[in-house]
C-alpha cells in the first residue's frame, strides 16, 4: 500500500509517498481501507518540529480521522463487519490506503454523509462539541469562536448556534473566510489581524458582553480573550495553532471579574470521563442529522499531493476541512 511520511522536520516538500506493508491488527482491532483522511493544522506543525507539545520521532505519519470501509476484524470484534462504512478516530499511521484501530475508536459511516464529511466526526467534530460543554454555553450566551472557519471552527460555530447561543461570533483572517464563517450562521465575522480586534467584538457582543470564548489560537491573543470576558464568562483554551510554543501567563487579577479559564485536551476527557465523551458524540450525531451542523469540505486532495494539501492549511487558505484521498 502507499504511505505518506516525512523523515525529516521542514517545508511540505518532505513528505514523500512509499511502499508499505497493510498494518497488521490484534483481536479487538479493525482494518479499514480509507475513502478519506483528514488534514489537520497540527499535522503541519509537527511536520515543521513546531508542534507546541514537541516534534514527533522520525520517521513520521500522521494520527488524524479517516473514513472507509472495513476489510476485515479481529477475533473479539463484534459490532462492525467487512463492507462496513465507518469512521476512525485519530487512527496511526493514517496518510495511508490502510489503516488499523481499536474497533473503541470507529463509529459506523451515518447515512447522508460522503467519507470526507464524516471525517469531521472524528476529533475535529467531538473537539468543538466538547469545548461548547466544557464552557457550559447556555442558551441566550454569547459566544466567540476564534479561528471560525477553520475545520473545527466552523463546527464549533454551528454547534454554538443548536446549543442556543444567541450571538455567535468569529474570528477569520480574510473577508472570504469572515464570509464563510457568516454564512453558517455567525451573527458577526472579526479580522483577528485587526490591532483593534477586542474593540471590534465588544461592539458585535453588545452590552451583555462575551459569555464564552474558544480559542485554539493562542499566544498573547489569550490576554485580550479574557479582557472581552463578561462577569462570569468562561475561556476554554484547546491549542496553539498560532505557532506560539510558551503561551502567557494570565494574571490572577484579570479574573477577578468572576472570569474562568479553563484547558481541554480530548484525551484526557476521553481517559477520565469516557461516558461524557460518548454523551458528545450522540449530540454531534443528533445535530448532524438534523441539519443543525452541515460539514463542509474545503479541498479533495490526492494523497500523492499531501504536500499541496499541507500548503492550504500552512498558507491558511482553507474554509472547512482539507482531505486526502487515496
Amino acid at each position: 500500500m502507499r504511505i505518506v511520511r516525512h523523515h525529516e522536520y521542514g517545508p511540505s516538500k518532505v513528505l514523500v509517498t512509499e511502499e508499505a506493508e497493510r498494518p497488521g491488527y490484534g483481536p479487538e482491532d479493525v482494518l479499514v481501507r480509507a475513502e478519506a483522511i483528514g488534514v489537520d493544522h497540527a499535522d503541519v506543525q509537527r511536520r515543521l518540529g513546531t508542534f507546541p507539545l514537541g516534534p514527533p520521532p522520525l520517521p513520521y505519519c500522521p494520527s488524524t480521522d479517516v473514513a472507509g470501509t472495513v476489510v476485515a476484524v479481529g477475533d473479539r470484534v463484534g459490532d462492525f463487519t467487512p463492507g462496513q462504512r465507518v469512521v476512525v478516530w485519530k487512527a496511526r499511521n493514517a496518510y495511508a490506503e490502510y489503516v488499523a484501530a481499536p474497533a473503541a475508536h470507529l463509529l459506523p459511516l451515518p447515512e447522508g454523509l460522503d467519507a470526507a464529511e464524516a471525517t469531521l466526526l472524528g476529533s475535529t467534530g467531538r473537539v468543538a462539541v466538547h469545548l461548547l460543554r466544557t464552557a457550559r454555553v447556555a442558551e441566550g450566551e454569547t459566544v466567540l469562536v476564534h479561528a471560525g472557519a477553520g475545520a473545527i471552527g466552523h463546527i464549533a460555530v454551528q454547534a454554538a448556534r443548536a446549543l442556543g447561543a444567541a450571538r455567535v461570533i468569529a474570528t477569520a483572517g480574510s473577508p472570504a473566510k469572515r464570509d464563510f464563517a457568516r454564512s453558517l450562521g455567525a451573527d458577526a465575522a472579526v479580522d483577528h489581524r485587526d490591532p483593534d480586534w477586542p474593540e471590534r467584538v465588544a461592539e458585535a457582543a453588545g452590552p451583555g458582553g462575551v459569555d464564552v470564548v474558544l480559542d485554539g489560537v493562542g499566544g498573547r491573543q489569550l490576554l485580550d480573550d479574557v479582557k472581552v470576558l463578561a462577569p462570569y464568562g468562561r475561556l476554554v483554551f484547546y491549542g496553539a495553532s498560532g505557532g506560539d510554543t510558551a503561551q502567557p501567563a494570565i494574571p490572577a487579577l484579570s479574573l477577578m471579574g468572576m472570569r474562568q479559564v479553563m484547558g481541554f485536551s480530548m484525551p484526557t476527557l476521553l481517559g477520565s470521563r469516557p461516558a461524557e465523551a460518548e454523551e458528545g458524540v450522540r449530540l454531534l450525531l443528533g445535530f448532524v442529522r438534523d441539519g443543525s451542523v452541515r460539514p463542509v469540505i474545503h479541498a479533495r486532495v490526492p494523497l500523492a499531493e499531501a504536500a499541496r494539501a499541507h500548503d492550504l492549511l500552512e498558507e491558511r487558505r482553507s474554509m472547512g476541512r482539507v482531505v486526502l484521498v487515496p
